[in-house]
């Protein structure tokens, strides 16, 4: 039997989660580089961006992140079956969530956790999100005083501590490659 083709043309969601300052939008971005100099047609979808245009009304709530992860599956499962390659980069704190996110997707959906400790995070802070917590004018940050449950099962953990840009990008698009979901010429 020959080996399964590689679905070189169709869509799939990479659903990079973790901790706010972890990389999220900054792997999305890097990956989708990559896929783009491969001729790939590639969408971010960045949380922040995406509850700007799409869910200015909801808080942070548990109900309202759940609410705004729908929203961003159904957008992303839709661009999918139009054969994008979608990056998610959305913090995605509950498993629910996670769950809700790859049954939408109906398939070709990989769970990248972005792991990294909330101290490492703190001091890659652009926002200043995690002194705005510690000042108390910001509430229900995820991973100061709101939960972020660990993935149970991802198909890929990247410590974004451990690893540079470049590395966890290479990472990345391997097992993207190994689920043959991508080619395996991929410019560096």
């Amino acid at each position: 039997m020959a080996p399964e083709a590689v679905d070189a043309r169709g869509g799939f969601i990479v659903w990079i989660e973790g901790l706010p300052g972890s990389g999220k939008t900054t792997m999305a971005q890097s990956v989708s580089a990559r896929l783009h100099a491969a001729g790939r047609k590639v969408q971010v979808l960045d949380g922040d961006e995406v509850r700007r245009m799409f869910s200015p009304e909801l808080g942070y709530s548990r109900r309202d992140r759940e609410v705004h992860a729908r929203r961003v599956s159904y957008v992303a499962s839709m661009l999918a079956s139009h054969g994008v390659a979608v990056l998610v980069a959305l913090i995605t704190p509950y498993e629910t969530s996670r769950q809700a996110a790859k049954a939408q997707a109906e398939g070709k959906f990989v769970e990248v956790w972005l792991r990294c400790p909330v101290n490492v995070c703190r001091q890659r802070d652009q926002k200043g999100l995690y002194d705005r917590a510690a000042q108390g004018s910001l509430a229900h940050l995820t991973g100061v005083d709101d939960p972020f449950e660990e993935p149970l099962n991802p198909d890929l953990t990247v410590d974004t501590d451990r690893n540079s840009v470049s590395e966890a990008t290479d990472r990345i698009l391997r097992f993207l490659e190994e689920q043959r979901l991508v080619g395996p010429t991929l410019p560096a």
